[in-house]
């Protein structure tokens, strides 16, 4: 009996050294710190990638695409909030222990010394529509920006990825993108590596884009004429392309312009959204002093709104510079006139909503996109 009871305890030690053996192909060492990050399992979100990742600004639109795909491939994800009900959904993205809350505020230092100080990868996705009493466009661009990327030098992370916005320009009328212009600029200054994002209008499920556009159900408003040039892109599409750049050694310290495959004027985009929900909703020209009026008059509502800043922004095309795109990723954009119905489709109404397209997108090939989220 205790002879069986010893093969059986050299039974259980063998499996387990099976179970804990590593392999060279495990370990990958980074070039910058001499870090070690080890893999375990056969992959997915119960194994580990070996890499902790910051995520600020996860609670916003494009944060829980970013984390989704992050956590599935069993990173351990840093969450820094300020509302615990503005991060609960994200603690189901990832494996037990894996999704880990922390509180911050973004003049306490410290609380952002906390949440980086363990990590290897940095991602801010920090940013503002609009400004706030407690928070300025400066303040969240460039000031912040600053602050992390400081940090983010101090315990030698590994990469650091800053968010910005298309059209980002020093000297744009818009203080959203000049500002984002400042902080790309602030942080290229500390962190040389650093890789610079400049998404267009992102749509998706829950986004200010296409939604804001539909929303008018009687009456839609046009800026400039509806004749400003945009090329939206989906949101899954700049998370898988983030998601990449944690190990593409191909963005170290290079900038990315994502933008949709095709090109439209917001009078075409309003169309579209007419063909899509079935809705026949007017038009009508704002002049852009009036929409900057009534704009501001609107912020001092307690509730978000459309803010002035966001009137200047619909008056600038969308223009790339030769900043690297999705070909550099080898990813192919969505088509907004083949994935659109699946956001648009909310603003039918009941005696319309299993309906055909009426035209322009009737025939095109339809594919089924099973990870935007």
């Amino acid at each position: 009996m205790i002879a069986g009871l010893n093969i059986a305890k050299q039974s259980k030690q063998t499996i387990v050294g099976l179970a804990q053996k590593r392999f060279a192909s495990d370990l990958i060492v980074s070039q910058k710190t001499g870090r070690t990050l080890i893999k375990t399992g056969s992959g997915g979100r119960s194994s580990s990638n070996g890499h902790v990742i910051t995520v600020f600004g996860c609670t916003g639109f494009l944060g829980r695409y970013l984390i989704n795909r992050l956590a599935r491939e069993g990173a351990h994800v840093i969450v820094p909030y300020r509302d615990e009900d503005d991060m609960r959904h994200l603690k189901i993205m990832g494996d037990l222990g894996k999704i880990i809350p922390m509180e911050i505020h973004l003049r306490n230092k410290d609380s952002l010394e906390a949440a980086i100080r363990h990590s290897d990868t940095v991602y801010n996705l920090l940013g503002r529509d609009y400004e706030t009493k407690n928070f300025s466009f400066a303040d969240v661009h460039v000031e912040a920006s600053g602050i992390l990327a400081e940090l983010a030098q101090k315990h030698d992370i590994e990469r650091f990825i800053q968010m910005s916005a298309m059209n980002a320009n020093i000297d744009s009328p818009s203080r959203f993108l000049s500002t984002k212009a400042e902080g790309e600029n602030l942080v290229r200054s500390i962190i040389p590596s650093a890789t610079i994002v400049r998404p267009s209008f992102m749509y998706g499920q829950e986004d200010r884009f296409l939604a804001r556009l539909a929303m008018s159900r009687g009456l839609s408003v046009r800026i400039n004429g509806g004749n400003t040039k945009v090329r939206p892109v989906n949101v899954s599409d700049v998370a898988t392309a983030m998601h990449q750049m944690l190990d593409g050694s191909n963005t170290v310290g290079e900038t990315f312009e994502l933008v949709g495959d095709s090109e439209y004027t917001y009078a075409q985009l309003l169309d579209f959204i007419k063909e899509t929900t079935n809705l026949d909703i007017g038009d009508v020209n704002v002049p852009k002093p009036i929409a900057s009026l009534v704009a501001k008059a609107m912020n001092l509502l307690p509730w978000q709104t459309l803010g002035a800043d966001e009137i200047e922004r619909m008056m600038i095309d969308d223009e790339l510079t030769g900043a690297k795109t999705f070909e550099d990723l080898n990813i192919e954009p969505s088509s907004l006139e083949v994935t659109g119905i699946q956001y648009l489709r909310r603003f039918r109404t009941n005696l319309y909503n299993d309906e055909p397209l009426k035209k322009g997108v009737v025939g095109k090939k339809r594919t089924v996109h099973t990870s935007y989220l």
